[in-house]
């Protein structure tokens, strides 16, 4: 079930310190367009069953393997009480907050894309494998993003593929993360 009405998403349109843009960026195969879906399913866009199943942001049929078109969504989060005391926001203003999310491509060919969404955004969510770790193209995008003076976020994913595929206890995989 969706968590948000119509008219909780326009009154955040006329509300610009409420309003996020976030580009999700990374290397082919770490895991974007996964990423985006889990958040759509949870702000109750689509079912939690359906993000395996089939890319929501990846629309067109020739995306179904590779993202090679940036693909935005609007969604709707709320802070609870407790998380504006600790941010010491007022309380008259909305403690809504409308997060369009783009999910980008990774592969090089498609850099230009990953350009123009990088271009209209506040922040970058940077999503590295923990496995393969960062690679050129996550590099690359990086660089990108702190050119545009946008904010990265570091994104850990795949952190089940460190445990079960070279089987590394939490504090070595701590030590290799550091």
């Amino acid at each position: 079930m969706v968590n948000f009405t119509v008219d909780q998403i326009r009154e955040l349109m006329d509300i610009k310190t409420n309003i996020r843009n976030m580009s999700v960026i990374a290397h082919v195969e770490h895991g974007k367009s996964t990423l985006t879906n889990l958040l759509v399913s949870k702000a109750g866009i689509i079912s939690s069953g359906k993000t395996e199943e089939q890319q929501f942001t990846d629309t067109r049929q020739d995306e179904q393997n590779i993202t090679t078109k940036s693909t935005a969504i609007s969604m709707y989060y709320e802070l609870s009480k407790k998380d504006l005391d600790a941010i010491q926001q007022e309380t008259d203003k909305s403690h809504g907050f409308l997060i369009n999310l783009i999910d980008s491509p990774g592969h090089v060919d498609f850099s230009s894309e990953i350009t123009a969404a990088l271009r209209v955004t506040d922040g970058a969510l940077v999503v590295v494998d923990c496995v393969t770790g960062v690679c050129v193209q996550t590099e690359t995008v990086l660089k990108q993003a702190i050119a545009e003076r946008i904010k990265p976020v570091l994104f850990m994913n795949k952190m089940d593929r460190a445990f079960l595929e070279i089987q590394l206890e939490a504090e070595d995989m701590y030590q290799t993360f550091q």
